[in-house]
């Protein structure tokens, strides 16, 4: 690629994980580049680069997709105007809001979002839905005879870039397109996974000074942060499999509400993983940790203000109760590995979470608004 090519393929200005195939659509569509010059630029035979671009003129028909590409080529239109200095033109164009402006998201925010979405959309019965003209999506997963549960939220502009990068489709196109992961999609977190566990895995060691002793330090000698929960399988967590069984009168042994109360101390663990704060520690809401009432401190958002939801909510769970919520509904535990991890007896786990999440309904129910899931 000689000199002027990289310096046409750079005046591109989209993010870097945007997909080749989607700047040679934009470099032919919006810069005017040739298909001679961008197979040049390429280096790769003219045909592939018309092949590329054509799957993507195709792919438009996805609203993400199509919206997606808009917004690259509107915000390199007002960043080419601002730089010429040319306020008059920049004002007449339709202005993107931050939070559904692709061209905010980097690689770094896509890939914990895509880690914590496509974690979701894994689920059985999961799936994205996006509405007209909505700065956000949510996952919500069906489930036989019971309404939907919302499982999290997530900004318009980060559903785009993964529609961009082929991670979800949609199969159900309307006023609310439904969207499901894809084989790319599912390729792409167990990467993320993997990365996340490799991380995890070199934080254990260089706790312990890589003697290879267990990584995992709970109250009784295990570490709910350093052996991650990366193990267990994604399409179904300990909760849902909990809301299957009956009791002995036939009725479904927890409840939806229960269900969404336990949901949604798991989405707010996840959003706290999101800021800089990635080694949080939850240790001292274990039994026999310092359990120290969370100090009052200035109005947080983001990851910091889900941070401090989920320390309310154990707070108020209190010994017990926070710690079979924070095994099973936030890091994935199994309830026969959290009675053997706790010493309890056999088959006591799914009482004690029953009355845990029935006291966080409650927590909850206090909050009012200010206990909701956060996108």
């Amino acid at each position: 690629m000689g000199n002027q090519g990289r310096h046409d393929w750079d005046a591109l200005s989209v993010p870097a994980w945007v997909p080749d195939a989607a700047r040679l659509y934009l470099m032919h569509t919006e810069h005017g580049s040739s298909i001679r010059e961008l197979a040049r630029q390429s280096d790769c035979h003219a045909s592939t680069v018309l092949r590329r671009i054509r799957t993507f003129e195709e792919r438009r028909d996805d609203c993400l997709v199509d919206q997606a590409l808009r917004h690259l080529a509107m915000s390199r239109a007002q960043r080419v105007h601002k730089t010429a200095g040319s306020p008059s033109k920049e004002s007449t164009m339709t202005a993107i809001a931050p939070e559904i402006d692709i061209s905010h998201v980097t690689e770094a925010r896509l890939k914990a979002e895509g880690l914590r979405i496509l974690r979701r959309l894994c689920e059985t019965g999961a799936v994205l839905a996006v509405a007209a003209q909505m700065d956000k999506a949510v996952v919500v997963r069906d489930g036989p005879a019971t309404e939907p549960t919302r499982t999290a939220v997530v900004d318009r502009a980060v559903a785009e870039a993964m529609a961009l990068k082929d991670w979800i489709t949609c199969d159900a196109p309307g006023r609310i397109s439904r969207y499901r992961i894809t084989k790319a999609g599912r390729a792409a977190l167990s990467r993320m996974l993997a990365e996340a566990e490799n991380r995890a895995s070199g934080f254990a060691e260089a706790q312990t000074g890589f003697d290879g002793a267990d990584t995992w330090q709970d109250a009784e000698g295990t570490s709910p942060e350093a052996g991650r929960r990366m193990r267990y399988a994604m399409a179904e967590s300990p909760l849902i499999a909990l809301a299957r069984r009956k009791d002995r009168d036939g009725t479904r042994f927890i409840t939806d509400d229960l269900v969404r109360a336990g949901e949604r101390l798991r989405e707010d663990f996840e959003l706290s993983h999101m800021g800089p704060r990635v080694t949080q520690d939850w240790d001292r809401f274990l039994t026999n940790s310092d359990r120290s009432a969370p100090t009052s401190r200035a109005p947080a958002r983001g990851a910091e203000a889900a941070r401090q939801r989920v320390e309310g909510a154990l707070a108020d769970l209190g010994p017990g109760l926070g710690d079979i919520a924070l095994r099973c509904c936030c890091h994935l535990e199994g309830l026969e590995r959290a009675e053997q991890r706790m010493g309890w007896s056999a088959r006591s786990g799914k009482i004690v979470l029953r009355i845990a999440l029935q006291r966080l309904k409650r927590h909850y129910a206090e909050l009012g608004e200010a206990g909701g899931m956060m996108g």
